[in-house]
């Protein structure tokens, strides 16, 4: 059995803002203290959609970097590392191609959507449609068995899963499994060897899945069994070959509940998004000038909440009793709009304010992130190296 391990990764496309840190960056730094974790800068993703201008890549990969150790992504306990730095994503991602079906990755549901939505740019392309495979190898590549998702990306962890099953079913039937699969039983030793071709014949035969848990359990448990002895008789435990690839699962993630400064979902195609290492004096502004209930023509006129972009900033940052004053404030025409919007002002700061102090020595000394960086892609392609020698072997590739 595979141990739960987190692979996670985002595309370094500019500077990260307040919708990254409630949408992701806020799960990562939980998941870092449940999980083994990697978090993986996709630089090759970003090539899948602006093939065309690749000026902002460099500096958006360390930029980014930054604003994860800013969130509180910390390098002593997850690995953060570039995705081409590590040569075995392009890899695996060829060799899982010749297996793929072409109408796998054309049944994606965000392939057409995406090009219907970047329809200015040229994306007939392999490397778009290709790109749930690469995705796909850059989980296998780790076997990584924990995906964290929303809704809208379980389907690429579907077909990851699919591929996985696919490699496993074509590749998996190594010459002389079964010899080695009693082999391995023997290195078992006679007691635990024996309890597992017990439990491995109730399942197979009575279909007992408490059987099939505990000798699983006892798998894990053995120590003097090699990597390639223990995957095999996880698949002799379930009658089928090497587990060379595990089938992984998605980690649903809740929604982010952040709002741009005008009522929409926070984004930079929409240009309304605060930075977050952001001036203060310009987010300040930023939120001084946010949009209001447009009944409130005047300071006397009162208004609806609801109606209010304000509102939806008071719902992430302020206490409930903030909001009963806010509520209170507005529908009587209390309190004016600037007041209303100081409250969300000091909360984004007072978010933020760690952010800037976790920051500071990488900004003060970039080697410092550069070094981090080059530690994580290094224990990054010892994980990798471990997959592809499994991978090679079962393709007829591992030939002097």
């Amino acid at each position: 059995m595979f141990p739960d391990r987190v692979l996670s990764g985002m595309r370094p496309t500019g500077k990260l803002h307040l919708g990254h840190y409630h949408g992701v960056l806020k799960n990562w730094v939980q998941l870092q203290s449940e999980y083994e974790c990697l978090f993986m800068v996709a630089d090759l993703h970003a090539l899948t959609t602006a093939y065309d201008d690749v000026s902002v890549i460099e500096k958006s990969v360390w930029d980014m970097v930054i604003d994860w150790i800013a969130a509180g992504v910390d390098p002593s306990q997850a690995t953060i590392f570039i995705q081409s730095r590590v040569p075995e994503h392009a890899e695996l991602h060829l060799l899982l191609s010749m297996i793929t079906p072409l109408s796998w990755l054309e049944r994606v549901p965000t392939y057409k959507d995406q090009i219907d939505k970047l329809s200015n740019k040229d994306l007939g392309t392999y490397g778009f449609l290709g790109y749930p495979l690469l995705q796909a190898a850059d989980i296998l590549l780790y076997r990584g068995t924990l995906v964290p998702v929303g809704e809208d990306q379980v389907p690429h962890v579907e077909i990851t899963r699919e591929i996985a099953r696919r490699f496993n079913h074509v590749f998996g039937k190594e010459a002389g499994f079964e010899e080695k699969a009693e082999n391995a039983i023997k290195k078992m030793g006679g007691k635990k060897g024996k309890l597992y071709e017990e439990l491995r014949t109730r399942f197979q035969q009575e279909g007992d899945v408490e059987a099939l848990d505990a000798a699983r359990a006892l798998l894990a448990d053995t120590q003097n069994l090699s990597h390639g002895d223990r995957e095999r008789l996880f698949g002799f435990l379930e009658g089928g070959g090497k587990m060379i690839l595990p089938e992984s699962r998605p980690l649903l993630t809740a929604a982010s509940r952040m709002p741009g400064l005008d009522g929409a979902k926070m984004s930079k195609s929409y240009g309304n998004t605060i930075s977050l290492r952001e001036d203060a004096d310009s987010v300040a502004r930023k939120i001084k000038q946010m949009p209001t209930d447009p009944a409130r023509g005047r300071r006397t006129d009162p208004g609806d909440p609801e109606k209010c972009p304000v509102w939806q900033l008071h719902q992430v940052y302020s206490t409930e009793d903030t909001r009963k004053w806010v509520v209170e404030g507005c529908t009587t025409a209390g309190i004016g709009c600037i007041q209303c919007k100081q409250p969300v002002i000091d909360g984004v700061l007072a978010e933020q304010k760690p952010m800037f102090e976790r920051a500071q020595p990488f900004l003060e000394d970039p080697t410092l992130v550069r070094n981090l960086v080059a530690d994580g892609c290094e224990r990054a392609r010892e994980l990798a190296r471990e997959t592809m020698r499994d991978v090679r072997e079962a393709m007829g590739l591992a030939y002097d």
